[in-house]
């Protein structure tokens, strides 16, 4: 093992400060165990193979980004720190053998709003020298823009320089002859070391991306269309930039409303072609265009079942080596022989545990892979192609080192119009034939996503509790092809919804649960669909948990309306009595099941307001409910300190339904 054990690690993370919880009864061992944040968020390893960064969740809220020598005996680096107060380390990239580009994000309220933000700073890897690399902002700026911006080229070979997007907001002050015109996104070449930059690429008012060649040239720009309204139209164009020349030629046209048209990723410069995604017969396929005035179209790869799930790129070019698809686990196809041999080799060493290659040295003989299953959290080790040495390091999860976890198997059921709904069961580790369970029926957030084979803290916890929990991948869900989203899960929610409830019917049918301790929860639009669920079936379930949920259309669409996704939102929740039949809040007085909230004041995804607008109408209907509230925290309520309070008093309340 590269030369730290879990104590050091341990003892390293202990040292950040945590908020405190808002409990009524403090969180046990088990869910301080389970709520615990990823010890490893990401990892990067130095253009010469001989430095390892890792960015690490600490104690409540607080983050690090270590760095160790890659070999034996080697001590951690503190190069930064974040707090969570508002601010998170979420990235760093090397850009020398001897230098950080990271990434921060974050979000805070103001007034009625919540805002996001993000920066990018740099970094030496002993931790001294920061510079700030995105855009400052004037005090004469005429609005606010809090996109810090993206690395867009790592910009191989050359010392310590990247490519960055870069916002620009105008200037000026009554009385001066000083302005500052520039407005938008554009692209910097920024000197890492002295924070000094040189545009690429000016600035425009409705960029929204730009994708470069891995090799120093930016080759495709991305703008949202808005015809001159300030609200978005839902769709973007997009143009390229051909071979030699310094214009721009229209590429595509993509809606995200959907989901038609090409959508560019990456760019393969020895091939001059564009990777990207498009449907294909009714599902998203992997696409490439040709960078020239033909622009030949062609399909790479697609999937007869299911939509091509992601790209993978290796390398700091960031080269395309293959495409990944969800059946009933994630598979690869690898157009790279090389990459696919090393995933297949590493796999086999690895007891067969799902294999991602992470990052690589400049000459590929040193690389970083992360392995895991659903019964074991994961982590990376760094493989060492020349000595054949495989070395784990930091786990990203050591609380849970030799506990026994449950198994994630595929099951499917019978909607009551006889669709087939593919699930994910997990059962309590030492009761896989165990009947009559207390029992979570468990929808996913989105609803334009879905649940995947794998580790889950969430499912893993409330099943070592004793929980069964059935994760239903309800029509709405992404992945499965056109068809299977129908308007969406909000329009078609008695759809959705409908699918969602017959999850706990089949878990009755089929003895799993008892019917008197079936209860239902979820994240999100998981949320929404827990309580969504009480019109459905009111009697169903006997209890309800809803994180962050969406409970009022009304609302959520009086915030957007000085949004540019105003148009967006209200296309896809609908407006009048659509939006009002398709709000829990507008049902409260059904409700039977009592109902158990959180939400924490800072986030920007689903206001805090929508929480509190359901425990208003459910005290108002005299139902049973109670909202806990974190301050401070945004949407995936990421502190290490109130997730295990949250997994505590949700465990606890859904265990009393019934008694």
């Amino acid at each position: 093992m590269i030369g730290f054990r879990k104590a050091v690690i341990m003892a390293a993370l202990a040292t950040g400060t945590a908020p405190v919880a808002l409990a009524q009864t403090p969180p046990d061992a088990l869910a301080k165990a389970f709520g615990a944040r990823e010890t490893v968020i990401s990892a990067s390893i130095s253009p010469d193979g001989q430095k390892i960064a890792l960015i690490s969740a600490g104690p409540g809220r607080t983050s690090r980004a270590y760095v160790l020598e890659a070999k034996e005996g080697a001590e951690l680096t503190v190069a930064a720190t974040t707090t969570g107060k508002p601010e998170y380390l979420s990235s760093c990239d090397w850009v020398a053998t001897d230098r950080l580009a990271c990434q921060i994000y974050g979000e805070s309220r103001y007034a009625d709003d919540v805002y996001g933000f993000s920066n990018i700073f740099a970094v030496d890897a002993s931790g001294g020298n920061a510079k700030l690399l995105s855009q400052r902002r004037g005090q004469n700026a005429l609005h606010a823009d809090f996109r810090g911006g993206d690395i867009v080229d790592l910009l191989p070979g050359e010392d310590g320089a990247i490519l960055m997007t870069r916002s620009y907001v105008p200037e000026a002050k009554i009385g001066s002859l000083v302005e500052k015109r520039l407005e938008g996104l554009g692209v910097d070449r920024i000197d890492t070391r002295s924070g000094s930059g040189k545009r690429v690429e000016t600035p425009a008012k409705l960029a929204i991306d730009y994708i470069s060649d891995g090799t120093g040239t930016v080759r495709i720009m991305g703008l949202q269309e808005n015809k001159g309204t300030g609200y978005a139209r839902g769709t973007y164009k997009f143009l390229y930039r051909p071979l030699g020349k310094s214009g721009w030629d229209d590429l595509s046209t993509y809606d995200v409303r959907d989901y038609s048209g090409f959508y560019p990723l990456a760019v393969e410069p020895q091939q001059n072609i564009a990777y990207g995604f498009e449907k294909t017969n009714g599902r998203r396929a992997l696409v490439s265009i040709a960078l020239d005035p033909g622009q030949e179209k062609k399909v790479v790869f697609a999937h007869p079942q299911v939509d091509v799930a992601g790209l993978i790129r290796v390398g700091r070019e960031r080269r395309v080596v293959g495409v990944s698809y969800v059946l009933e686990h994630r598979e690869a196809v690898y157009f790279d022989k090389d990459a696919a041999s090393l995933v297949t080799s590493l796999g086999k060493a690895l007891g067969g545990k799902a294999v991602h290659i992470g990052d690589m040295s400049s000459d590929g003989q040193r690389v970083l892979v992360w392995a895991g299953s659903d019964i074991d959290p994961g982590q990376y080790y760094l493989f060492d192609r020349t000595a054949r040495k495989l070395s784990p390091l930091m786990p990203d999860r050591p609380e849970l080192a030799g506990r026994q976890l449950a198994t994630m198997q595929s099951t499917s059921f019978k909607a009551i119009d006889g669709v087939t709904i593919p699930a994910y069961l997990t059962l309590p580790p030492g009761k896989e034939s165990a009947k009559g369970l207390p029992a979570i029926v468990l929808p996913h957030g989105g609803p334009e996503s879905r649940d995947e084979w794998g580790f889950d803290w969430l499912v893993q916890y409330y099943a070592a509790r004793g929980f069964a929990v059935i994760q239903p991948q309800f029509r709405g869900s992404y992945g499965f092809g056109e068809q299977w989203l129908m308007q969406n899960g909000y329009r078609s929610w008695r759809k959705a919804i409908g699918d969602v409830v017959d999850a706990g019917r089949w878990l009755v049918a089929q003895g799993i649960a008892d019917p008197a301790k079936l209860t239902i929860a979820g994240w999100s639009y998981g949320g929404y669909a827990a309580l969504q669920a009480q019109v459905i079936d009111p009697d169903l379930f006997k209890a309800v948990v809803a994180i962050a949920p969406v409970t009022d259309f009304g609302d959520r669409l009086r915030r957007a309306q000085y949004d540019s996704s105003y148009l967006v939102q209200q296309q896809r929740m609908g407006t009048g009595p659509e939006a009002e039949d398709a709000s829990p809040s507008s049902h409260a007085a059904q409700f039977r099941a009592p109902v158990l909230m959180f939400h924490g004041t800072n986030d920007g995804n689903v206001d805090i307001s929508q929480a509190k607008i359901m425990q208003g109408k459910l005290e108002g209907a005299g139902k049973r409910s109670r909202l806990v509230i974190y301050d401070g925290l945004a949407h995936s309520l990421n502190d290490s300190d109130a997730r295990a309070d949250m997994l505590q008093q949700s465990a606890d309340f859904l265990l009393a339904a019934g008694k």
